[in-house]
């Protein structure tokens, strides 16, 4: 493929050009110009009528004139090559750096990177912006693989489950009973809650949700919250405090998104919380219209390593103990994309 001339050719052509021009007026200024002033300048010393000594000292004038244009028409043309030379070589290096790099991330090898550089700041902040995009890049396509994998494992046990059930049924092994009925319709459940909670973070994530709005008594939301997961932390022997600043406060929420938030904060605690723990709901304020509400346990805690990742879909920390656990790593991340579509911030702290 023809790409046309190179860095370096246009740039020759660009000083040689200016070099030509400059060289062109200043000829005919000293051809045109500077021998009327000089011969002006000749007879101002008194002699006022043409000689031999006037003529050869014009004469003189423009012969050097015509010397110095060239030598100096050469020179500057050779100066305007070195100069081209050495810029394009300046720029040209870099540029081919940028341009194998983001062949090579076309390809596919999302760890290259290119060096800075010394050819100036543009190319420098071309470069850093260059390498901010292969490290977005880079961590995209690690969480890409990673969901990928998780949601293999997330959709393969169930189905695997399903594969030997009804294989058992075929071959006559296993009986249809309300227990098998019970396993199967429990592992299609299974995967259709997966199945929504993947639409669900998608479609928050891309701010396509819908919220129906309405002012709440926040103090009710949080009872209701630790109501609906009252049996299971009783179950489990963990207990579950609220403690709210008035029930008179109000807010301005989507009611079953907000339950949602609140159901798989709790959830998340309670995974992570021993039998004999205790989780906290808290509320304080913050100025006059921002309330902060904390969903404290004395649990495992997260490494500090773990804490900037738990957001993440299919993020666990111990996969095989939240899969054991029942996790598949999507709560936080559908929490996290609501509470943001509402206008707040959900953070966490170990």
């Amino acid at each position: 493929m023809n790409h046309g001339p190179g860095l370096t050719f246009r740039f020759l052509v660009a000083q040689v050009l200016v070099v030509v021009i400059s060289l062109l007026v200043a000829a005919a200024v000293a051809t045109m110009v500077g021998p009327i002033l000089f011969h002006d300048h000749m007879l101002m010393t008194g002699r006022e009528d043409p000689s031999l000594e006037l003529f050869h000292a014009e004469q003189a004038y423009r012969g050097a004139n015509l010397i110095t244009l060239a030598v100096a028409l050469p020179t500057a043309l050779i100066s305007a090559l070195l100069a081209s030379l050495w810029l394009s070589r300046r720029l040209r290096t870099p540029l081919q750096d940028l341009t194998r790099a983001a062949t090579s991330l076309t390809a596919g090898n999302y760890r290259i990177r290119v060096p800075a550089g010394e050819a100036g700041p543009e190319v420098t902040t071309l470069a850093h912006a260059f390498n901010t995009m292969a490290d977005r890049l880079e961590h995209t396509e690690q969480v890409r693989r990673q969901m990928l994998s998780d949601l293999a494992h997330e959709m393969g046990t169930p189905l695997s489950v399903l594969t030997v059930y009804l294989d058992g049924l075929q071959d006559g092994v296993v009986d249809w009973n309300n227990a098998t009925h019970t396993i199967m319709a429990d592992q299609l459940t299974r995967l259709t809650r997966l199945m929504e909670d993947i639409n669900d973070v998608s479609r928050a994530q891309e701010h396509r949700i819908d919220l129906d709005l309405a002012e709440e008594g926040l103090g009710d939301l949080l009872h209701t919250a630790a109501a609906a997961a009252g049996e299971a932390y009783a179950d489990k022997g963990v207990d579950l405090q609220v403690e709210t600043i008035t029930d008179t406060a109000r807010v301005l929420v989507d009611r079953q998104r907000f339950g949602q938030v609140m159901s798989n904060l709790l959830s998340n605690a309670l995974r992570h919380t021993p039998a004999g723990g205790q989780v906290r709901i808290s509320v304080h304020r913050q100025g006059a219209s921002t309330a902060l509400i904390h969903v404290a346990d004395d649990g495992e805690g997260i490494p500090p390593g773990q804490l900037g990742h738990i957001f993440e879909r299919f993020y666990r920390g111990d996969a095989a103990r939240s899969r054991d656990n029942g996790g598949a790593g999507i709560g936080l991340t559908i929490s996290k994309a609501l509470i943001e579509a509402h206008g707040g911030t959900l953070t966490a702290t170990s």
